[in-house]
Order: structure tokens, then C-alpha cells, then sequence
């Protein structure tokens, strides 16, 4: 039993939807518990997500408070963007096996590239945040719980996807030009 391109492409459009979703209810689950914390009641931010209690960091500073909790948001977006672009990919049928040299994919892998940088980033300046109010005398949650970890693996992935989009690039530049000398 083979199993083909097409039904590989079926499990991953699945399993990206479930991810998708997950990474949907962590983002709007960081950004209504920061609002309900600043707005509402602070007293929840002892209880701000499964294993993260900010109740120290929010009555050192509120401001610091919102700062950490921006950086998980901003991070958690781009995650959640990223495996929109990958269900969108996978939706519109975008990739085609016959001529894999696109503009369209060359663009979703840009942005993949981008969004993966760009979550490296923003992990990195959050893990860093936390240790500098950790040094400040705050207790902190651990970096796993607050889904901030990994910042060298989103950076490294940044970087091999840029590869892989510039590769790409040139693949549809020369495909451009075998198109124009038939």
C-alpha cells in the first residue's frame, strides 16, 4: 500500500486545522486574560493560563505585566498565522506538483520565512524580559508555560525557510525564462 502526495497533503490540511485552532484559542485566550487582568479584575493573574501565575509580575508593575503578555500574544498570533497561510496553501490547492515554481508559493514561503523570524524574535525578547524581571526580584512562570521556549528553533527555521523562498525565487525566474525562449 502507497501512499500518494495527495492523501499526504489531505492528513497534513487536517492536522494543520487542528493546530490552527489550538494556537486560535492560546492567542485569544492570552489576549482576553491580559484585558481581564488590566480591566477587570486583576486578582487573576495569579490564575492567567494553566502553569503561569503573574500574580508577582503584576503587582511589581502592571506596565511589565502587559509588556510580558504582549510578547506571548504577538507570538502566539504569528503562530496562529502561520498555519493559516499553511491551511490557506493547502485550501486554494495552490501547490501543483506539475509546476512547483510559483509566484504563489514562492510567497507563502516568504512569509513563512518572515512569521518565523519574526516569532524567533519576539520569543527571544520575551524569554530575556522574563530573566531581566526575574533579576529584578519577580517570580516568573517557566518559559515552557508562558510558550515563549524555542526562540533559536523559530530563528534556524527563519532562516532555512528564507533559503528555500530564495531558492525558489530563482527556480521561478528560470522557469519564467524557459516559458519566454518556447
Amino acid at each position: 500500500m502507497e501512499i500518494t502526495t495527495k492523501q499526504i497533503l489531505k492528513i497534513l490540511y487536517v492536522l494543520s486545522w487542528i493546530i490552527f485552532v489550538g494556537v486560535c484559542v492560546e492567542a485569544g485566550g492570552f489576549i482576553f486574560n491580559t484585558f481581564f487582568t488590566l480591566v477587570i479584575n486583576n486578582v487573576d493573574a495569579k490564575h492567567f493560563w494553566p502553569g503561569i501565575d503573574f500574580s508577582s509580575l503584576y503587582r511589581y508593575d502592571p506596565g511589565y505585566f502587559f509588556a510580558e503578555t504582549l510578547s506571548m500574544i504577538i507570538v502566539a498570533v504569528m503562530r496562529a498565522l502561520i498555519f493559516y497561510l499553511i491551511i490557506k496553501v493547502l485550501h486554494d490547492k495552490k501547490l501543483n506538483m506539475a509546476q512547483p515554481f510559483n509566484s504563489e508559493v514562492g510567497r507563502f514561503i516568504f512569509a513563512l520565512s518572515y512569521l518565523s523570524l519574526g516569532t524567533g524574535l519576539f520569543s527571544w525578547w520575551g524569554v530575556k524580559y522574563a530573566g531581566w524581571l526575574s533579576t529584578k526580584g519577580v517570580t516568573m512562570p517557566d518559559i515552557q508555560n508562558m510558550r515563549l521556549g524555542g526562540a533559536d528553533v523559530w530563528l534556524f527555521m527563519g532562516v532555512v525557510l528564507f533559503v528555500i523562498a530564495q531558492i525558489f525565487k530563482r527556480g521561478i525566474e528560470i522557469q519564467r525564462e524557459n516559458e519566454l525562449t518556447i
